[in-house]
């Protein structure tokens, strides 16, 4: 099994190996130039990698190729082109130029531009990069592309993420030159955990609010939830395993490298985490991870729900960035055994503590979704908040430099289980805070505030960049210091740093209603829902900041916020749309109906003498609901109108948030409770009940 799965892992990728083995020396080594230091790709050495790449797809049994790109809808899109050129005497030929491979033409007027582009001017270009590999799916060869305007703007969000690497590159390599390391290059490295359920494909089908929301929009409580905590890592049951069997193979060709599955806290839902890459190479793969779980599911009679929030009362899905900087490989945040004493590790650590802090608000607006709304703050995420848990040992750290004190360990212990035979436990100098935002975790930190639908380039995007702007405070402050003087300074440095920032940091309960007061007094912005969040993409100083290292320019951020509000109003029009539809063309005559037959029961039963005393109360309840439920759907419909009618996209969401989510909330309360007064076999769509528990 072992040499199936090392044969199997990465066949269906032109990687590193592939390359050296296809392509002449000299060609791979230009190519590896190109990879490595940033330099400009010849066209014809593009040519050569063009062929290569053609002539293993084709033993791959591959016919077409595509530019794989990364609009900002957030998911992955393509258009697929075959190799084949017909010739003049009849016959064909299949060929792919190094032209084709760098650059390719997608149609951009239908994508979000956020005011970039109009939507008559439709030319955009896709560029190849060559520091993700190319690989097959479903018989098409795919290129990671970027994705820009006919003008040059970026329309995607890979272009941020990988110019918010060179940024990040760049200024790490200024700072460990101060400590006389001259690394070829510096990145991030990501681990993204992602969370999804799984229900039965009959079931999805039979939920319109599944089907177009990717959430149910109504459904009373279920009789169990996760109370008992028997779901979380219990034994996965077999048509779940199959699924998780097929999709590690399916990921491991395309040289994912998933390494751990079980189940979550919640009925139905699972995990998937995989081992850490390259940070563009980990987004990449995660958005392969969760189109290849949509597909797999399929094959078993289930659905994946990858929505933040696909059930009320129990816990919904995130997706837990796991971040980390490396030197040539070498992890730059390892505290060693003795952080203390680690000044270069302190350097970094105090500038992602900065970098977090000084741009909270970015980091909240990278995760600000309609879905992740439902999420954050509920006792099942993160709060809104914005924090940093170290753990005990680091914490005293930070306190012992900022109050000029002794450092004094807890050391490496162990724990005698008190069982001859069973090894002693080596408990870690932390524990793991759940309610944290933003926690170490040994050696990376852990971005827990994502979505389970997210692309994780916005994310890592803005982390990226505040901590290079931090880096270069750090470098621009003392690269000026005698080579003696440079450790004292450097300390200086941190101490001063961390007192401005020490605010940021907690270690206690981020669920606590006294943490938020805490906050609130220490100046932490709690931004609860994403049009509160949103607007800080658009401050000046956030676009200045953006704009200093070449991540973004004003027009591409302001066309990321309008693209994110249009999206946030566009998904909640959708979702008021569902429950209208629903309510008037499902629950409405379900009930109408079954409150007829029960009447008529009624009526019977008086005709032969018989009071039936709860069938005419169960008659009145049903007859008053049906009036509810009616006057809030038209309520809602009233306020979705309203809304949706205008036109600017901040006056919009807040018009949403504030007036069509209650009205919402008011008609979703409304068919519930009707749910539990109907008998089972009367109620038009799947329940909780079975939903949650299928067999």
């Amino acid at each position: 099994m072992q040499s199936k799965v090392s044969e199997l892992f990465g066949s269906l990728v032109f990687n590193e190996a592939v390359m050296e083995e296809r392509l002449p020396r000299p060609t791979f080594k230009e190519l590896r130039r190109v990879m490595d230091d940033g330099e400009p790709l010849d066209l014809d050495i593009a040519n050569e990698v063009a062929h290569a790449m053609k002539e293993w797809a084709l033993e791959q049994g591959a016919t077409h190729y595509t530019h794989w790109f990364q609009p900002l809808t957030g998911i992955t899109s393509e258009k697929h082109d075959s190799f084949l050129t017909p010739k003049d005497d009849g016959r064909a030929i299949m060929t792919f130029s190094g032209k084709e491979l760098i650059q390719g033409e997608p149609d951009a007027s239908s994508f979000p531009s956020g005011g970039l582009r109009a939507t008559f001017e439709a030319r955009g270009y896709t560029a190849w990069d060559p520091t993700s590999p190319a690989f097959i799916k479903d018989e098409v060869l795919c290129i990671p592309t970027a994705f820009i305007s006919y003008t040059g703007e970026a329309l995607d969000k890979k272009t941020p993420l990988l110019r918010s690497m060179v940024a990040l590159d760049t200024q790490a390599k200024r700072v460990l030159a101060l400590f006389g390391r001259h690394p070829r290059l510096v990145t991030t490295t990501i681990g993204p955990e992602q969370e999804y359920f799984l229900i039965k494909e009959s079931d999805f089908q039979a939920r319109p609010d599944l089907v177009l929301c990717g959430r149910t929009l109504f459904g009373c409580v279920p009789a169990k939830g996760q109370e008992l905590d028997e779901h979380y890592f219990g034994a996965i049951r077999p048509t779940v395993n199959e699924f998780m069997k097929e999709l590690d193979d399916e990921l491991w060709k395309l040289g994912v490298p998933a390494k751990t599955k079980h189940n979550e806290v919640a009925p139905c839902q699972h995990e998937l985490a995989p081992v850490f890459e390259y940070g563009s190479v980990g987004v990449d793969h995660n958005l392969l991870t969760m189109e290849k779980m949509k597909l797999v599911a399929s094959h078993h009679g289930l659905s994946c729900l990858q929505h933040e929030k696909p059930f009320e009362y129990v816990n919904g899905s995130g997706k837990h960035d796991n971040w980390s900087l490396a030197a040539d490989g070498r992890n730059l945040l390892d505290p060693s055994k003795t952080p203390e004493e680690n000044l270069q590790f302190l350097v970094f650590l105090t500038c992602v503590i900065a970098a977090v802090d000084n741009h909270a608000d970015l980091l909240r607006a990278s995760v600000a979704t309609a879905g992740n709304d439902h999420r954050l703050g509920a006792n099942e995420a993160p709060p809104a908040i914005v924090s940093i848990f170290l753990g005990d040992d680091l914490d005293a750290v930070i306190h012992s430099i900022v109050e000029g004190t002794d450092f004094h360990s807890t050391g490496t212990e162990t724990v005698d289980l008190g069982v001859p035979m069973l090894a002693d436990i080596t408990r870690d100098n932390t524990d793991r805070n759940r309610t944290s935002p933003f926690a170490f975790t040994g050696n990376k930190f852990e971005f827990r505030m994502c979505g389970s639908r997210q692309n994780l380039s916005d994310s890592n995007t803005v982390l990226n960049t505040a901590v290079a702007e931090e880096l270069d405070r750090f470098a621009t402050d003392l690269e000026g210091e005698r080579a003696k003087d440079f450790p004292k300074a450097a300390l200086a440095w941190i101490k001063e740093t961390l007192i401005a920032h020490q605010r940021i940091i907690f270690n206690g309960n981020g669920y606590g209603a006294e943490w938020e007061a805490e906050a609130e007094r220490r100046g932490l912005a709690n931004l609860r829902t994403t049009p509160e969040a949103l607007p800080a993409l658009i401050e000046p100083a956030n676009i200045a900041f953006f704009e200093k290292y070449g991540v973004l320019t004003e027009p591409e951020v302001h066309a990321r916020y309008v693209a994110n509000a249009e999206q946030y109003a566009k998904l909640l029009n959708i979702e008021a749309e569902t429950m209208i539809y629903m309510a008037r063309q499902i629950y409405l005559p379900a009930l109408i109906q079954y409150s007829a037959s029960v009447a008529a029961s009624v009526a019977t039963k008086a005709d032969i003498g018989i009071t039936a005393r709860s069938e005419k109360e169960l008659v009145r309840t049903l007859t008053q609901g049906i009036d509810d439920i009616s006057a809030r759907t038209d309520e809602l419909e009233e306020r979705n109108d309203a809304a949706h009618a205008l036109d600017d996209p901040r006056a919009q969401d807040e018009a949403y948030v504030s007036d069509v989510v209650p009205a919402m909330d008011a008609l979703r309360a409304a068919v519930d409770a009707m749910e539990l007064l109907c008998s089972r076999d009367v109620w038009p769509v799947p329940s909780y009940n079975e939903m949650l528990f299928y067999v």
